[in-house]
């Protein structure tokens, strides 16, 4: 009992002598304004246990920031320094007390020796928590070269651990595709290598397994690939790839295709299983699977002199039966939605979980969104058919590279809103009527000084169950001694 009573003592003590360290917000200047803040998190909706919601003031010359969080239902965090800077625990802790309703911060901003009290605002605690561990990405520079520093990474969302999962260290000269889980899967993924020793790695329970993935039948290596939810399939596009500068500041690059197929494999016995009406003179791209993998939806144009007639190609939003005991698939393509009737280019498909909800990229033209301004992601209702646009949480610039997470109530995109420049990653909630709450940019400590000297864009974004344990040296080993499994026809 007594060293009971006295750790309560040191712990009483040190938070006395912490807050006898913060200078006192005596007679600020209250003003009818909210606070100028970086990220702007103000009235976004966030998980019980997100990493600290750390934040800047925007303006430079403010010297010290008094940040007090209250929740609606109890709690109280008190920060002061350069930045909004909130214990883990204790920030944890006041979510979770707070699920369901809302934390009001109040925020006081030092400068030139005269304190600035702003209006109050608010952040949302969901009802439905995040229950994924985190997300995965590629960091890459907003360059147009092959390797560099180029990685595969995972983010802790609980925290700001991050870990990288494969890098260009290890596979040198290589440039290497997106960690490609199914379902969020720690246990089932694939990354695409390419390059001169170029390949596809799938990882089952920890066996890494390399594929040559090109036949004589087939025009390409694997390209954009998705998962079968059953694990015994993945379905992949073979695509022909070029990107083409334009001269002047309005736009950088097109990227685009001169070719592409989409086919699926059985990944038990490495067997390409083909359909004539996926394999057409058009231009077939960005397969994946339905909830119940009973559909395979995917992008079609009808080809076009490239680059010259770049601004002509669009693509339609499709659909095909798929019938996973067989291997077949349906005698019809059902077109949901049509570039030529409605003069827009719909890509980058992506079913939620639950198999309510269809969410895809929105553009001019072309099948690589992260490239235009105008790229803006919209929603299909599964069950009515009926689609809109996701405007409160679209950008003047882009959004795109959308994925849901395992419970299909949260999703992470990458945007330029920023500067235009570099991909940021964002997570967003959706409710059961599809309406989004305003997205939150991936929280990090002093975000200020953290996304202001990131040299990298976060590049397909995606959520992961558990962390990824993944051999980087072995990868690097088999990825240079070039032996590959041979894909087949079936």
């Amino acid at each position: 009992m007594k060293r009971y009573t006295y750790y309560i003592y040191i712990g009483c003590l040190t938070a006395l002598l912490l807050s006898s360290c913060m200078k006192q917000v005596e007679n600020p200047t209250v003003v009818q304004e909210l606070p100028d803040i970086y990220p702007d998190y103000i009235d976004v909706t966030i998980p019980v246990g997100i990493a600290p919601m750390d934040f800047n003031m925007t303006d430079d010359e403010v010297e010290l920031i008094d940040v007090v969080a209250r929740g609606g239902k109890g709690g109280e965090l008190h920060a002061q320094g350069a930045y909004a800077d909130f214990d883990i625990d204790e920030w944890h802790a006041l979510t979770a007390q707070n699920q369901g309703t809302d934390i009001r911060f109040t925020v006081s901003a030092l400068k030139k020796d005269e304190w600035i009290q702003y209006q109050d605002f608010t952040m949302h605690v969901s009802p439905c928590p995040l229950t994924d561990f985190g997300i995965t990405y590629r960091r890459i520079a907003p360059g147009y070269e092959v390797g560099g520093n180029i990685g595969i990474y995972q983010r802790d969302l609980h925290s700001f651990d991050e870990f990288p999962i494969l890098q260009e260290s290890a596979v040198p000269g290589q440039c290497m595709n997106c960690h490609t889980a199914n379902r969020g899967s720690s246990e089932q993924f694939l990354i695409h290598l390419r390059g001169e020793r170029g390949g596809t790695v799938i990882q089952t329970d920890g066996k890494q397994t390399w594929l040559n993935t090109k036949t004589d039948s087939t025009k390409a290596n694997f390209g954009y690939s998705y998962w079968h939810p059953s694990g015994h399939y993945l379905t992949s596009s073979v695509n022909s790839i070029h990107q083409s500068f334009f001269v002047g500041k309005d736009k950088r690059i097109e990227v685009y295709d001169t070719m592409s197929d989409v086919l699926v494999m059985d990944v038990r016995t490495h067997e390409l299983l083909l359909c004539p009406l996926l394999q057409t003179v058009d231009w077939e791209t960005y397969p994946v699977f339905s909830a119940d993998g009973k559909t395979l939806y995917f992008c079609t144009s009808k080809p076009c002199r490239m680059p010259a007639e770049y601004e002509k190609a669009k693509y339609s939003l499709c659909r095909i039966a798929f019938d996973a005991q067989t291997g077949t698939f349906g005698t019809e393509v059902d077109t949901l939605l049509s570039a030529a009737t409605l003069g827009q280019s719909f890509t980058y498909p992506r079913p939620s979980y639950d198999g309510r909800w269809l969410m895809y990229s929105v553009t001019n033209f072309g099948n690589f969104p992260v490239n235009h301004t105008e790229a803006d992601l919209w929603l299909m209702d599964l069950q009515t058919g009926k689609t809109r646009s996701l405007s409160e949480v679209n950008s003047p610039d882009v959004d795109s590279f959308h994925n849901w997470s395992t419970d299909s109530h949260w999703f992470v995109f990458s945007s330029r809103r920023g500067d235009g420049m570099y991909n940021q990653a964002f997570i967003a909630s959706i409710d059961d009527k599809g309406n989004a709450t305003k997205p939150f940019l991936l929280p990090q400590r002093n975000p200020k000084k953290f996304y202001h000297e990131m040299l990298d864009s976060y590049n397909c974004p995606d959520f992961t169950t558990e962390k990824v344990r993944f051999d980087a040296r072995t990868a690097g080993r088999n990825c240079l001694d070039n032996q590959r499994i041979q894909v087949t026809l079936k």
